[in-house]
């Protein structure tokens, strides 16, 4: 009898099923759904395939990377959007808050000795970020530099209120 090992605490180790042996594509014969072992195996045909068949450009979905701060009054949206021109982008101010949106294209083309090669991708987002009541959509600002779209929404900040109240201190006599 072969026993299980395991050479490092964490790591995946395989027993050892002489009656039963792993199915194709993880599992066992009676723990895998005829459903799921038929999709996990079309999947990896479309892989093995993707190599040799070249495939169908589709339109992919794209969320560009956000990062929203606070800072001096001043809501600061940035966001990263490489190879975006101003009028592949959109910026509104919604019900809902501050909505961007746009789409990039990208267009390579290789050329070789023996072959040429041109590849075309589209992609499209769209975030959505929700502003305070307060916040001052009248003056917002937005920038794009070297890839970089920076959007200022002004939002005042509220005073802070301190109700001061003295309380007497009555003594009790006994």
């Amino acid at each position: 009898m072969v026993e299980d090992k395991v050479t490092k605490p964490g790591a995946l180790a395989r027993r050892y099923e002489p009656l039963f042996p792993a199915f194709p594509f993880g599992g066992s014969l009676f723990s895998t759904s005829p459903f799921n072992l038929i999709r996990r195996m079309s999947e990896e045909m479309d892989r093995a395939c993707a190599a040799f068949v070249p495939g169908v450009a589709q339109p992919e979905f794209w969320a560009p990377a956000l990062e929203v701060k606070e800072k001096d009054g001043n809501y600061i949206a940035t966001l990263e959007l490489p190879g975006l021109k101003k009028e592949e982008v959109k910026v509104e101010v919604i019900e809902e808050g501050l909505a961007i949106s746009g789409e990039r294209k990208l267009e390579r083309e290789q050329k070789e000795e023996e072959y040429f090669r041109s590849e075309r991708t589209y992609g499209s987002f769209y975030r959505l970020i929700p502003l305070p009541k307060e916040a001052k959509v009248e003056n917002v600002k937005a920038e794009l530099n070297n890839g970089v779209l920076t959007i200022t929404i002004p939002v005042p900040v509220p005073e802070a209120k301190v109700n001061v109240k003295q309380i007497p201190v009555t003594e009790v006599k006994k």
